[in-house]
């Protein structure tokens, strides 16, 4: 089937899958689950295919992991979807409904978008966070993953589908793009009587891409540039605890910490227990403040905008709170940033003056996920203003219709 083909089967079967009852898409999402643990092992085969493919082209580790399926993996998009099953449908809900003088009876409906086309890099879990929220939304779906991972979504798709196939719900809903010609997606990105939003989940040059090529609605996702300040009220061993868990647990992520900025007040001691912690597993790059304290790279202009996803980590010294908040402002890609603090002052001027999706006081940043946020999985993390912010679950996949009931009213 041409791409053009699947775009126009899923806008016509979009008609349908907006108004299907909640029940109809929960017992779909259940056969789903079960259908990707029938086959588990023919997906980690495929996996393995992209995973070899991958070390053969010396991939750096992050990215591999980014792209490696395991059975605890699998079974993390099973439990994804169980929790979608368990969250509140989103279509077909008002919060706001009005009479006026005239007996008109208003009320503003959450509906469906209609067609969402995901395109996104490496992480093949993408593949099913992204369909289970789009059919619990009322949205068909066309995935567009990279060629890095190509056979792990061609089989995650076939279990999707052959699930779908035993409810009352068509396989139809979703679609890959399984030709890697590059062209198919910049045609994507301009499909707008098939398409209806088009969300990119990868690096900045991915993103830059579709933000300059796409007439369709685009919601930008993904590049983090997060940064944690340590400030000189800081529990010290929670700092480090905090720092190590946001940049070592998967440094491959968007939400993964790539910069650390602390009080000159409590450099000369904290920084010897940073080195401790974390050189031996990660490449410090510091200022020059931070270089007269430890024995680290000298950290570039450019490694202050850097978006590592790698086990390297940029650290400056900073004269107070204002500071560490100016330097945000001018590296920061508005995902995720941190405070550790113990001042209240400091942490309501930093959640108040940080402009970015999420702001944490005394938190890693890798809590900034769907999942973690109770959505169940997420379409990824918008770090734009309009129409969504911070993770995508099923509150940000539907748009409103307003409805309105009358008796006859004409108006004069």
């Amino acid at each position: 089937m041409s791409f053009l083909e699947k775009c126009k089967i899923l806008k016509k079967e979009s008609e349908n899958l907006g108004i299907v009852d909640t029940k109809v898409k929960n017992e779909a999402l259940k056969e789903v689950a079960k259908s990707l643990k029938e086959y588990q092992d023919y997906i980690l085969k495929e996996n393995a295919k992209d995973v070899e493919n991958a070390v053969k082209k010396n991939t750096k580790e992050s990215l591999i992991d980014r792209l490696r399926l395991n059975e605890d993996r699998i079974d993390g998009m099973i439990e994804g979807i169980h929790q979608i099953i368990e969250l509140k449908d989103p279509v077909w809900r008002s919060n706001e409904v009005w009479t006026l003088e005239n007996g008109l009876t208003i009320s503003k409906m959450s509906v469906p978008l209609g067609v969402i086309g995901i395109i996104y890099e490496s992480r093949p879990n993408v593949t099913v966070d992204a369909f289970s929220l789009a059919l619990k939304s009322g949205n068909c779906i066309l995935l567009r993953g990279s060629s890095t991972s190509l056979h792990s979504n061609k089989a995650l798709v076939y279990a999707i589908q052959e699930g779908l196939k035993k409810s009352k719900i068509s396989p139809n809903a979703v679609a890959l793009v399984d030709d890697p010609d590059r062209a198919l997606v910049k045609k994507m990105l301009t499909l707008n009587e098939y398409i209806d939003l088009i969300i990119p989940r990868g690096g900045k040059s991915l993103i830059d891409m579709v933000v300059k090529n796409a007439t369709v609605p685009t919601i930008e996702t993904g590049v983090g540039n997060c940064h944690i300040f340590v400030d000189e009220s800081a529990n010290l061993e929670k700092a480090l605890d905090i720092i190590e868990n946001a940049k070592v647990q998967r440094p491959g992520v968007c939400n993964a910490c790539e910069s650390i900025l602390i009080h000159q007040n409590i450099a000369q001691t904290f920084l010897p227990k940073l080195y401790d912690r974390l050189h031996e597993r990660v490449e410090l790059r510091g200022c020059e403040n931070t270089q007269r304290i430890i024995s680290v790279k000298a950290a570039s202009d450019e490694d202050w905008a850097e978006e590592y996803l790698d086990y390297i980590l940029a650290v400056k010294v900073v004269e107070d709170i204002n500071e560490a908040i100016d330097h945000i402002r001018k590296y920061g890609t508005k995902h995720s940033e941190s405070i550790l603090t113990e001042k209240l002052k400091n942490a309501n001027d930093f959640l108040r003056k940080v402009d970015a999706a999420a702001v944490y006081v005394n938190a890693s940043t890798r809590f900034t996920d769907g999942g973690e946020f109770g959505f169940g999985a997420e379409m990824g993390i918008s770090t734009q203003k309009m129409h969504a912010r911070g993770p995508m679950g099923l509150n940000e996949l539907v748009t409103v219709k307003y409805t309105i009931l009358g008796n006859g009213q004409i108006r004069g």
